[in-house]
């Protein structure tokens, strides 16, 4: 017997066969928590002389290959994973020499910031300007070289759960599943990958983590989880304008005081420049699209006279979470844990998270090498809490409540109180207890923004910018952007909100198209960038993002 219901049936009395494959620990997605957890694993394993199996799954055709961070590392806790990292030959080269913020007042002003007025948590001393991917590829090698078994191309589509409950493993998608659900000649069925412990860090808005926060209500104690986009393109400038090390960063324009957001842009090796903006998932004008915010900034002479006469050569887009300590949902479960972004980790008074993965990952690791390994209890969220992550986030936690509250420029200002005058001795907390999608205003109550065309030069639309994604999936497949109801877009979203999934998306996914006075909502889901927007911003909370076929989406170099 087949099972026609492929694509997403997990059940136990479905007749499909399933290769079963056993581990002492899996981790879910490639990142740098699941690498610096493997790495770990292994290294303490080395010491003791015991050979455990760890397996790595990551969804994207290769470690990397989905990764998309800024960046800035602070080196904190890869010193800590890796003593001689510079030695190994970690990618990470560049150290920052030089830092400005920079308010713009307008589409012509820039007023920079003086240093004095600048939060300590921005400061970016000792730190490094990198490419996260190129660092998960590195970080994959030294897992690899401690015996950690990675498999890439496969997405962990489904959990495994025993009769009481507890996470016992996950299963792959399956391969070669026809748009219509039906097996395609090149059908294979996914694997099941069972396992004493699993990882969970598949990085911001996991579509498992969701899973598990409902099943186990992880969130009953936290704040929402808050996020923003982020959009970033790689230039290669020239050369008299290239400053290696220099980090800028902007708030202000073209975002109004109470839309929260900014600009980056950092002088990295080879010639090249990583450049993006931001803007907060709580935004209230349904006609703001932060793609083409990005490239409306492009245009401010602050940053166009750093890329005149240079080469876009990158693009890319993801969500970062921003709630911080109030919006952490319980770490642990029956069977596995949360890590790294997945969890919500990342400091937004810094933005910053990559330390905090690294650093969430050892911790996971050395919490299972005691529970599987020395038959010790431990706890690795109360251990994280004492860390000097937990130290870290707590100081920082009204940043997302401030802005939210204050808006950028009073916001700003409570930042500044907090962490230089206060130095993180806080009084007094201030949650952020609505979520984003729930900020949206009617479209019939704001003023529609007008953006320019772009021109080709400096500013350029979505589908060129998707195709510098290397973004590639398999037409004929199921569609991984699935809706409730499939009415909602065009009955309700649309006379409400103008339908906002065509703006919100960076990749020219959704579609409103006209043919006379009928409308329809079109999904071009091949050119998801998994950035997952969509997910958390939809007002009616109808479009659930799921793992494509394994290996599918963009394919960064150097992101």
């Amino acid at each position: 017997m087949q099972c026609y219901n492929a694509a997403s049936c997990f059940c136990r009395s479905c007749p499909l066969q399933r290769e079963v494959l056993e581990f002492d620990v899996v981790i879910v997605g490639a990142g740098p928590s699941g690498l610096a957890a493997a790495c770990r694993l292994g290294q303490l394993a080395a010491a003791q002389n015991l050979e455990p199996s760890i397996c790595v799954l990551e969804k994207g055709s290769e470690v990397g290959a989905h990764i998309i961070s800024g960046a800035v590392l602070e080196p904190r806790s890869l010193d800590e994973l890796f003593p001689d990292w510079r030695e190994r030959g970690a990618p990470v080269t560049t150290p920052v020499e030089a830092e400005a913020v920079h308010w713009l007042a307008n589409d012509r002003r820039a007023i920079r910031v003086p240093a004095a007025l600048m939060p300590r948590a921005m400061r970016n001393d000792g730190n490094y300007v990198i490419s996260l991917g190129r660092l998960c590829r590195w970080l994959g090698e030294q897992a690899e070289a401690l015996g950690v078994q990675i498999f890439p191309g496969f997405a962990a589509a489904a959990i495994s759960y025993d009769p009481d409950g507890r996470v016992t493993g996950v299963i792959t998608g399956d391969m070669g599943v026809g748009a219509d659900g039906r097996p395609k000649p090149n059908y294979e069925p996914g694997i099941e990958l069972k396992a004493r412990r699993v990882v969970f860090a598949e990085g911001c808005r996991g579509s498992l983590g969701k899973e598990l926060e409902q099943r186990f209500d992880l969130r009953a104690e936290a704040d929402p989880q808050h996020y923003g986009i982020g959009i970033k393109e790689i230039w290669s400038i020239e050369p008299k304008r290239h400053r290696p090390g220099t980090v800028v960063h902007t708030i202000g324009w073209p975002l109004d005081n109470h839309t929260e957001g900014g600009g980056f842009l950092y002088h990295a090796e080879d010639g090249e420049v990583y450049l993006g903006f931001i803007v907060a998932l709580d935004y209230a004008n349904p006609y703001l699209s932060p793609f083409e915010e990005l490239q409306r900034w492009k245009q401010h002479p602050l940053i166009r006279s750093v890329l005149e006469g240079g080469k876009r050569v990158g693009y890319g887009a993801r969500v970062v979470n921003k709630g911080g300590w109030l919006s952490l949902p319980k770490m642990t479960f029956p069977g596995g844990m949360l890590v790294g972004c997945e969890a919500g980790l990342l400091n937004g008074a810094k933005i910053k998270g990559i330390h905090t993965a690294i650093k969430s990952g050892m911790l996971a690791a050395e919490a299972l090498q005691a529970e599987l390994y020395e038959g010790r209890k431990t706890d690795y969220a109360g251990a994280l809490s004492e860390s000097w992550v937990g130290r870290e986030l707590k100081a920082a936690r009204n940043f997302s409540g401030g802005l939210a509250r204050f808006g950028t420029l009073l916001g700003g200002g409570l930042a500044l109180l907090e962490h230089n005058v206060l130095r993180g001795r806080i009084p007094y907390t201030l949650h952020n207890r609505a979520p984003d999608h729930a900020s949206l205003a009617r479209a019939d109550r704001v003023v529609p923004i007008a953006y320019p065309a772009p021109d080709g030069v400096i500013s350029f639309d979505r589908l060129s910018s998707v195709y510098l994604s290397n973004t590639n999936h398999d037409e004929n497949q199921p569609n991984h952007l699935r809706l409730g109801d499939p009415d909602v877009p065009i009955r309700d979203n649309l006379p409400a909100y103008a339908e906002p999934a065509q703006r919100y998306c960076p990749a020219a996914v959704y579609e409103v198209v006209e043919s006379g006075a009928e409308a329809r909502f079109q999904i071009n889901a091949q050119n998801c960038v998994h950035c997952k927007t969509c997910d958390i911003k939809d007002p009616a909370q109808n479009i659930t993002w799921v793992p494509p076929e394994g290996g599918g989406g963009p394919n960064y170099s150097g992101m």
